[in-house]
């Protein structure tokens, strides 16, 4: 069985809705390709006890952990102090992290607002920045980014060879203009029973003078994933549409 993960986006930032959250998507196709699918994804705020529990609860349930978010310089980033809280170690300046960020910065610009950052639960392996320098951390199946989109894209990248994966997940889509879920709703129960290992999703789309629905087959059997579209093709055929392979233009 491919391993699972499980997202946890921290920030009120995204919560009052002033960013816009850049990482599900990301990260669902890029740990799709190295086959770890994401499994579920929250947004939590930046509050010590709710970053506790939340976190304890999913490392439990998931064999991959990913956060991003909370692990600047400023008084609200405390995602990494509350990592260390919930595996019950301590908080502690990370040599080799410190060392990296004191050579990056001029004397006396490696301020204590600064040296948060190379702080971090006790035992942590680092994950790479190749941007910005001040690195993110794996503790046990937690791995913690920023929450900058293109630093959190680089340090996935310098984390993904570390990750043991499964086989990659693919997918597989047929739409057809003039179809409504309602008319395919039982044929297409029909098609998921026979084919159990792989999720079976209808999206419906909207757009002027025109309407209709998108069936995507996602599972780690292309062949598998083929043969179900064929028979979705099939049932829209029956209904008297044309299916079209891909998403709708």
């Amino acid at each position: 069985m491919n391993p699972t993960a499980c997202l946890l986006v921290i920030g009120n930032e995204v919560l009052s809705g002033r960013t816009q959250d850049a990482h599900i998507h990301f990260l669902a196709a890029r740990l799709g390709r190295i086959g770890i699918p994401l499994r579920e994804a929250r947004v939590i705020p930046d509050v010590a006890e709710i970053i506790v529990s939340t976190v304890n609860e999913v490392r439990a349930r998931f064999d991959h952990v990913f956060t991003t978010g909370g692990i600047g310089p400023t008084h609200d980033d405390i995602t990494s102090e509350s990592i260390a809280a919930a595996f019950g170690v301590p908080w502690e300046p990370h040599p080799e992290a410190w060392a990296r960020m004191e050579r990056h910065y001029k004397p006396g610009d490696f301020n204590p607002a600064r040296q948060r950052m190379a702080t971090m639960p006790r035992g942590a392996t680092l994950i790479d920045n190749p941007i910005s320098v001040a690195p993110g951390f794996s503790i046990g199946n937690v791995h913690v980014m920023a929450g900058v989109p293109r630093i959190m894209q680089a340090m996935f990248e310098a984390l993904a060879p570390r990750l043991q994966g499964g086989p990659p997940i693919i997918s597989a889509t047929v739409h057809a203009a003039g179809v409504q879920e309602g008319a395919i709703a039982e044929g297409l129960a029909d098609i998921q029973q026979r084919h159990p290992q792989l999720d079976l999703g209808s999206y419906p789309y909207y757009r002027p003078g025109d309407r209709g629905v998108a069936i995507v087959a996602k599972g780690t059997d292309p062949v598998e994933a083929e043969a179900a579209i064929g028979e979705v093709a099939a049932l829209f055929r029956a209904l008297g549409a044309m299916p079209v392979a891909g998403d709708p233009a």
